[in-house]
């Protein structure tokens, strides 16, 4: 997993809340577990007009041009700004996947689906908790200026804006540690490597019948 230590990018705004995990990829598109591959296809049905299906060809597709995410000034965001409770619905891993394979590196919310909010930290996606006035106040600079971006500082736990206000953000310990170590969980258990090879070992030894 990639490691998560600073991130400068441009925001991109999704104004709406309750946007479940079918809106971020709709079903059809959980047939693959190859974990790369779905960002062409996130918010498929809000950023075309026709149908999407695996394995389309998506350059021809027709755009919805009113759709955030195919506005000219939000193209290469790697920061999602959100409302209240993104990410709720089923529990299908594929949203962060489809999120973080489209570019995004951090979402910033009022509230997360609790499913969601732990698979973005299992896949190198920093979800950041911040309050309404604050978030209703980054929507408004966001729309005021073309290309506005954040600097997220996550071993300091800040944010800081062009303006160079800073803004704290809550992280839990550990889930900060396997972030900036770019630790999922088959990276945390290979760090115990060495003792799961001992183990083995001994197992051997002692149980040579299961071996």
């Amino acid at each position: 997993m990639e490691a998560f230590t600073e991130l400068n990018g441009i925001v991109a705004p999704m104004d709406r809340a309750n946007v479940d995990t079918d809106a971020i990829i709709p079903k059809q598109f959980l047939k693959s577990i190859k974990r790369s591959g779905f960002g062409p296809n996130l918010f498929d049905e809000w950023r075309y007009l026709d149908q999407g299906e695996p394995g389309q060809d998506n350059a021809g597709r027709p755009l919805n041009t009113a759709f955030v995410l195919n506005l000219p000034r939000y193209q290469g965001a790697s920061i999602l700004l959100a409302r209240e409770n993104f990410g709720c619905g089923s529990s299908r891993e594929h949203a962060p996947w489809a999120l973080l394979d489209f570019g995004f590196r951090c979402i910033i919310a009022p509230s997360f689906a609790d499913i969601f909010f732990n698979n973005c930290f299992k896949n190198a996606i920093l979800p950041v908790v911040l309050n309404d006035k604050i978030v209703d106040d980054l929507f408004s600079r966001v729309a005021e200026v073309e290309g506005y971006a954040l600097s997220i500082n996550l071993p300091e736990q800040t944010i800081t804006t062009p303006d160079g206000d800073h803004i704290d953000f809550d992280v839990e310990d550990f889930r900060k540690y396997c972030l900036i170590n770019g630790l999922d969980d088959i990276g945390l258990t290979l760090e115990k490597s060495d003792a799961i090879k001992e183990y083995e070992l001994r197992r051997k030894t002692e149980a040579p019948w299961l071996f």
